[in-house]
């Protein structure tokens, strides 16, 4: 057993004494919301003390008693220490240093906030209801259902016992060793001991479930674990898991860690999914699905977290993060990962172009002067959970595949692999990562990210067809402190479209010569996580062979064109000449930016600018519905799907098209929604405030045959121009409403463009309540919706006044950032709102 350094933060628990193996017998009662058990410790004392402390939470804790082979003894009262979150044993005699058990009794409530362990319920095809009880202990929740070591540095094996009714099932981390009837209608469910892991990882599950027979992946058996009733749609993750195990045991060059793998569907969670080993918990719209009537982009999520969190079995799991700052590797590699994964299962799919959608928005946060390094010093467990955000993820994904192509993915491969090698069952911290990569390449890997990892923000790479330079990316100068960086060493990928090489220049100052070879992309690929400034020559001439970039690349340029525009260096007008070069092209990514373009306009434009803007996306649109129509033809790309949905959503509403409203209401009376179509005919039906229609959704989100149909409806009335329907929603929210959805359906409805400010008025007297009730995790992302806040500076400055008058404890740097963006939008709102109209005329005269 190694023993840690000594801790310089009151959060962490002392090395003096230090946990080997857990054995956990608890027992909940599902009717009573409680639970009951003992925890043996076994431990390894290295230097004598008096007293031991471990974290615990909201749990009543009897005194301790420990054993070795010649002693045994009782502790006196536990002491609790509500600010640590600690409970210490103090006992009257000297524990000598070595081996010892410690046993402690402890009792606990299942609570309602879906962290710790906690109580859900659902209902049956019958309408009955159903309790279960299950796990979510990241980041430092485990001290919520048991005494425990709840760092990720202590790790140690963990053997679990469930006492549970009989009817019920069970499951946990690792395979069912020994189940054994107890006579009174319970039943011990044993499973056998795990790995050596963090605390945070440790999962148990009871209730009516049911689970798919097995399936083998590279050894290794897979289920899915699901409410009864579900079965029919567990194909789509069973065929995902067992080709991500498969995957990832060849691309990592080691066998996955665990015994099992239980993909569990509950219907109740905070999160997307989470990692627990070998016991992966899922929301049930990212497990359970019908591929026939599900959409790509549905098809996609659930492939995507799937291979997230089946990375996580290697990078986080086996190898863990020595502590909190080190969340965003673990995160971003899962994030990188999935991509990677995804785009071998389905390289149809064109993952890493779709990417560039979630990219954006890591570089809108991170453009503003509240952004944060990637990594920085964590302290206390509410800052662990401030880093579960765009930063983390989709940041941290961004630089770790622009790192991946610079070096190479082969070589960067094997610089994972000899990481992995390297600290399997133990822990790391970032510069490990970037010492086994420079290993492998010869490359100054650490003194690259650590510009990337270090400082927050992104440079401007501007090329003048002989330097490449690079400055600070913002969108206002800083009013005070900026959390921006100076200076990046920036590897850049170059690819002239005379020419098939591309080109690799580290601008590690202020600038780096880059002679030209013709017209020339600067980001090739599309990997860097940089902005580009192109002059107006160099842009117009690859707008005109916008066709002989690819796909990623013209993702990008979009992006790019439209982070000018906002930045105000561009016009409108130059997305919408852009977009002209995409009609005959099937890719949804690019069009989606032209697309929320159109949008942002639509919340400033007047009755008379609305109307060019119909003609506008008529004009750029309508050939797109000419070439794909309503339905899908056989043979067409995945892609065409996505874009059609896209073209028909766009024209329904914001392009007045009458005939497609009509079609798509036609459509939607008879229930003929499947697809990619089935949210663009729920919210082009929405919009058009036929009365009826919202009680329509309500009752088909309670007979939903999917969870993908179930959120569809539920989140419907978003697209309504009915301010009543959206007020009486709002409502809802705070009482018919799953707590996990709550938030996401009120930030949605801060985002409608007739009702968006009435919804706030709701909201604010209510804030007290809302954070009382939804998940802490979810506050800030309730909050976002004041991003589309666009129209009014005084309205704006109201909001943000309320804001930040009104902290919280989770996510008040999310918040802050909202705050930011909907500055940026407002700031471009004012610049842009008194030429708009004539830029659209102009524009259409073009």
């Amino acid at each position: 057993m190694r023993r840690h350094a000594t801790f310089e933060n009151p959060y962490r628990l002392a090395t003096t004494v230090v946990p080997e193996a857990y054995r956990l017998r608890i027992e909940p009662d599902l009717a009573a919301g409680t639970f009951a058990g003992t925890v043996e410790i076994d431990l390894h004392v290295f230097e004598a003390v008096e007293s031991i402390s471990l974290n615990a939470l909201e749990l009543d804790v009897d005194a301790a008693t420990l054993r070795r082979a010649d002693l045994e003894l009782a502790s006196a009262t536990p002491r609790a220490n509500d600010e640590l979150e600690t409970v210490t044993f103090d006992f009257a005699e000297v524990i000598a240093s070595g081996p010892a058990t410690l046993v402690v009794g402890f009792r606990g409530v299942l609570n309602d906030q879906l962290h710790g362990f906690y109580r859900s319920t659902y209902e049956d095809a019958d309408g009955a209801t159903h309790v279960i009880a299950t796990t979510q202990f990241e980041a430092s929740d485990a001290r919520r259902a048991f005494p425990c070591w709840d760092d990720p540095a202590f790790k140690a094996t963990f053997e679990v016992t469930l006492v549970i009714d009989e009817s019920l099932g069970a499951f946990s981390n690792s395979a069912e060793a020994s189940s054994a009837s107890l006579g009174d209608a319970r039943r011990e469910v044993r499973f056998a001991p795990t790995m050596v892991m963090s605390t945070y990882l440790v999962a148990f599950v009871v209730g009516p479930f049911e689970a798919s027979p097995v399936t083998m992946a590279s050894g290794v058996p897979v289920r899915v674990v699901h409410p009864r009733g579900k079965g029919h749609l567990t194909q789509l993750a069973l065929d995902v898991a067992v080709h991500a195990l498969e995957f990832y045991t060849d691309y990592f060059d080691r066998p996955y860690p665990g015994d099992k793998i239980d993909l569990v569907a509950i219907p109740d969670f905070a999160a997307g999914a989470m990692e627990n080993l070998g016991c992966v918990t899922f929301r049930e719209e990212y497990l359970l699905i019908d591929p026939a009537a599900a959409s790509q982009r549905e098809r996609e999520i659930v492939a995507l977290v799937i291979n997230h969190e089946l990375a996580h079995m290697w990078f986080g799991d086996l190898v863990t993060m020595e502590w909190w700052e080190g969340i965003w590797l673990n995160e971003a590699f899962a994030t990188f990962m999935e991509s990677i994964c995804t785009d071998h299962y389905r390289p149809e799919w064109k993952k890493w172009v779709s990417f560039a959608v979630s990219r954006d928005r890591a570089f809108a946060v991170d453009s503003q002067h509240s952004t944060r390094p990637i990594e920085y010093r964590v302290v206390s467990p509410n800052e662990c959970r401030g880093m579960f955000d765009v930063l983390t993820y989709e940041k941290g994904c961004s630089v770790l595949r622009m790192l991946e192509q610079y070096l190479g993915e082969d070589v960067f491969r094997e610089g994972v692999r000899l990481y992995l090698n390297r600290h399997a069952y133990d822990n790391a911290v970032t510069s490990d990562l970037w010492s086994a990569l420079e290993a492998a390449s010869g490359q100054p890997v650490g003194s690259i990210m650590d510009t990337w990892i270090l400082q927050g923000g992104f440079p401007l790479v501007g090329y003048d067809g002989a330097t490449l330079t690079q400055t600070p990316f913002y969108f206002t100068p800083a009013d005070g402190e900026s959390n921006i960086g100076a200076s990046w060493k920036v590897p850049v990928l170059t690819r002239s479209l005379d020419e098939t090489e591309t080109r690799a220049v580290l601008v590690e100052g202020a600038s780096a010569p880059a002679p030209s070879h013709g017209v020339t992309v600067v980001n090739a690929g599309g990997s860097g996580f940089y902005r580009t400034a192109y002059t107006s020559d160099q842009l117009a001439s690859i707008a005109a062979r916008l066709g002989e970039l690819d796909e990623a690349e013209r993702a990008v340029l979009l992006s790019d064109t439209w982070a000018s525009i906002m930045l105000g260096r561009g016009t409108f007008g130059d997305i919408l000449t852009l977009a002209r070069g995409l009609v005959h092209l099937d890719e949804p990514t690019p069009w989606g930016f032209v697309a929320r373009a159109l949008g942002l306009a639509d919340r400033i434009a007047d009755d008379e600018t609305r109307e060019l803007l119909a003609r506008v996306a008529e004009e750029l649109f309508s050939p797109v519905y000419v070439r794909l129509g309503w339905d899908p033809v056989a043979g067409e790309t995945s892609q065409a799907g996505e874009l059609r949905a896209l073209a028909l959503r766009l024209l329904g509403t914001l392009g007045r098209d009458e005939s497609i409203a009509e079609e798509a209401a036609t459509r939607f009376d008879a229930g003929e929604l499947s697809g990619d179509l089935a949210d663009a005919i729920v919210a082009i039906t929405m919009h058009q405030n036929r009365p009826g229609d919202a009680a329509v959704c309500a009752q088909r989100r309670r007979a939903a045959a999917t969870p993908q149909e179930e959120q569809r409806y539920l989140f419907a009335p978003v697209s309504s121009r009915d301010v009543t329907v959206v007020l009486e929603t709002f409502e809802g929210a705070f009482t018919d409403v799953r707590t996990q959805d709550a938030p996401y359906l009120i930030r949605g409805l801060l985002t409608n463009l007739v009702a968006g400010r009435e919804v706030w008025a709701r909201l604010t007297p209510r804030w007290d309540e809302a954070i009382a009730k939804f998940p802490e995790t979810s506050h800030a992302g309730m909050a976002a919706g004041v991003e589309s806040f666009v129209d009014d500076p005084t309205f704006a400055r109201e909001v943000r006044d309320f804001l930040e008058g009104h902290p919280v404890p989770t996510g008040a740097r999310q918040i802050s950032q909202s705050l930011d963006l909907m500055d940026v939008n407002v700031a471009w709102a004012q610049r842009t709102r008194a030429s708009l109209a004539s830029t659209l005329g102009e524009f259409l005269a073009s």
